[in-house]
């Protein structure tokens, strides 16, 4: 039998006020859902039966206040065991239990309860004690609680402790990072530095070069410049020359013109007229007064016209 409705019918049957008695009824799980459907049944016995676990679900029963899962073979309990808040009796006599959960602290309102023959781990079982009559069994209570409240605290620290150490990893995890990427940066900025360097280091080098290769062509230029007036001194004499020659002319001229008008004369009045050479003489000089004739006449023509 799995349910207790399979063997006892309907649980409302078993109902008595706010008590349910599941005793005995050869449960090997519990019947969750049935049950939640009875929020009157403050008070659940689910004694001697072979309930080896409680589903998680089974916490959300939150009305039970009395409940004996006694002389099963609970080996633990749901984590969240402790949201049954309102339960102030519980007896746990005789299973496989070797610790509780840690959420157990939070049963406040928990007043009695047994431990008996279960393989308690040595610290709780020491701080449960016997639970022979009343008295122990508020004792047991009362201590189990106090001490499942240091375990939780403890545990709470622990879990502080633990996310302090891997803020802390994390923060130098981070700072690591940082410092990586940092030095990656700098590694670059130093890079790129040294390769702004070696660029204007190369710039200064070809300005250097540039400014050297003009100071060599004035110096070029300089030293072609004699060579060009010790060519050119061979051609300045001609110029000489013909100064020189222009200012014997120049002095020769005159007298060249008394000769020539001397002669003339000389063809003109003299017996020498007869010779061939003062007939040439003549004869050019003729034509020579006629042609200024004739352009004396031709300026006087247009000098007349103009002024018309």
């Amino acid at each position: 039998m799995t349910k207790a409705g399979s063997k006892g019918g309907n649980l409302r049957d078993k109902l008595d006020g706010n008590e349910l008695d599941l005793s005995l009824s050869d449960l090997n799980e519990v019947p969750v859902k049935e049950l939640a459907a009875l929020p009157k049944a403050t008070v659940l016995d689910l004694s001697c039966n072979k309930l080896t676990t409680l589903p998680s679900d089974f916490c959300g029963l939150t009305h039970l206040v009395k409940l004996d899962l006694s002389k099963n073979k609970l080996q633990q309990l749901p984590a969240d065991f402790g949201r049954l808040v309102n339960l102030q009796h519980l007896d746990l006599l005789n299973n496989k239990l070797v610790t509780l959960p840690v959420s157990f602290a939070q049963l406040k309102n928990l007043k009695w309860l047994d431990l008996k023959d279960n393989p308690l781990d040595p610290v709780l079982a020491k701080v449960a004690g016997d639970c022979l009559d009343e008295k122990q069994c508020k004792q047991c209570a009362n201590k189990v609680l106090q001490h499942m409240k240091a375990v939780q605290a403890d545990q709470e620290r622990e879990r502080q402790r633990r996310m302090e150490v891997e803020r802390v990893e994390a923060e130098k995890k981070r700072e690591a990072k940082q410092r990586a990427k940092e030095a990656q940066e700098r590694e670059l900025r130093k890079r790129e530095k040294a390769e702004e360097k070696e660029r204007r280091r190369k710039e200064y080098d070809a300005l250097k070069a540039s400014k050297r290769e003009q100071e060599k062509k004035p110096k070029k230029e300089t030293n072609q410049a004699p060579k060009s007036k010790s060519g050119s001194r061979p051609r300045k004499p001609p110029p000489r020359k013909h100064t020189r020659s222009w200012a014997v002319l120049k002095l020769l001229l005159p007298l060249l013109l008394l000769c020539v008008a001397g002669g003339l004369v000389a063809c003109r009045v003299t017996e020498l007229q007869q010779q061939p050479l003062c007939t040439s003489v003549n004869t050019i000089y003729d034509n020579a007064v006629q042609g200024l004739r004739r352009h004396e006449i031709f300026q006087w023509v247009l000098q007349t016209d103009s002024q018309q």
